[in-house]
């Protein structure tokens, strides 16, 4: 076995999968809403970035003759940018449709029904986005030839470069949950009705977030299409939403760090570490169908043993004591948050 090419593998899977997690976090745990959907803006962004790679679908580097409604050659970061306005912009439109009139279960359920719908609109239409061969021979972030497998120099180039926009989600996601819109999206997760009565329009936090979150979704897929050079519709089918629940559920939702770990734990140890398993009776199949029981079961011991997660969000609670300095200077008497 190729180790090198195992390592940046794991490394970048279970990054792009981190940071589409984190998108699903900001709608799921922090905010609450269910969305059911979540797939498709990781779809969307590689989609969108394979086009914006690809080229005209009549030009010369379309040697495979594959079909798609558009393209361009685009240099690096632009095609990851318009990914995550396209994702952004998904989101909105989603959002306006499922969350202005919709609680609970019913959101959930449309939420799934949109994914359906998305799934079948690219399957049946062969000239928008080459129906269910998908797109193949997408070209690589600043690597001429697009063959990702073919040097493992690269691959820790891309698995590095993975990391650092990792590490830069991770910080504006800290900060954002930290500032003032962090304390009102946990408001409307906690009580919104309570929320409204303080002056918050809860509506527009509900569609920020989805757009927040479709946008890192959307870049969490052109990642991931640079690292793979293909994407179809067989990638995003719903079972890949159950992933990333399950890593937000496991790991802690509402709590980046959990998310992290949880992320780790599905696709770093389950998905991956099912493939060093021997096969069953000689059905390749069976094994594979082992990371999906494997990841079922680990939600229903959560939520039985410890529904809170692994790493639990951090409860902000005011202090009981005011300081006296700051009662001196401003009189106010106001008890401050923690």
């Amino acid at each position: 076995m190729n180790w090198g090419f195992f390592a940046t593998t794991v490394i970048i899977y279970v990054v792009t999968s981190l940071i589409a997690a984190w998108g699903l976090d900001l709608q799921f745990g922090s905010t609450g809403v269910l969305n059911f959907s979540f797939i498709i803006f990781v779809a969307a962004g590689a989609y969108t970035a394979a086009i914006l790679t690809l080229g005209s679908p009549s030009g010369p580097g379309n040697v495979a003759q594959q079909q798609y409604f558009a393209g361009a050659t685009l240099p690096f970061p632009l095609p990851w940018i318009g990914a995550m306005v396209v994702g952004g912009i998904l989101g909105l439109l989603v959002g306006l449709v499922a969350l202005k009139r919709l609680r609970g279960d019913y959101e959930a359920i449309v939420m799934l029904v949109v994914s359906l719908m998305a799934l079948y609109i690219v399957l049946s239409d062969v000239g928008f986005l080459n129906g269910a061969s998908g797109l193949a021979l997408i070209p690589s972030p600043l690597q001429s030839g697009g063959n990702l497998t073919g040097g493992t120099g690269y691959g820790w180039f891309y698995s590095g470069l993975t990391v650092v926009v990792g590490v830069i989600v991770g910080f504006v996601m800290h900060r954002l949950m930290e500032s003032p819109l962090g304390r009102a999206l946990r408001a409307v997760r906690e009580n919104e009705r309570a929320a409204e009565a303080m002056g918050r329009n809860t509506a527009a936090l509900r569609l920020l977030v989805f757009a927040l979150g479709g946008s890192l979704g959307a870049l969490s897929g052109a990642i991931l299409v640079g690292f793979i050079n293909a994407w179809s519709p067989g990638a995003w089918g719903f079972a890949e939403t159950f992933l990333l629940f399950a890593a937000v559920i496991v790991g802690g939702q509402g709590n980046l760090v959990g998310v992290a770990v949880g992320a780790f734990i599905i696709f770093g140890l389950i998905i991956q570490g099912v493939l060093f398993l021997p096969q069953i009776g000689g059905d390749s199949a069976l094994t594979e169908c082992l990371q999906w029981i494997t990841a079922g079961l680990l939600i229903l011991l959560s939520m039985w043993l410890r529904p809170q997660g692994i790493i639990p969000e951090r409860r902000r609670r005011l202090s009981r004591w005011i300081a006296p300095a700051r009662r001196k200077r401003n009189g106010s008497g106001l008890l401050r948050w923690r």
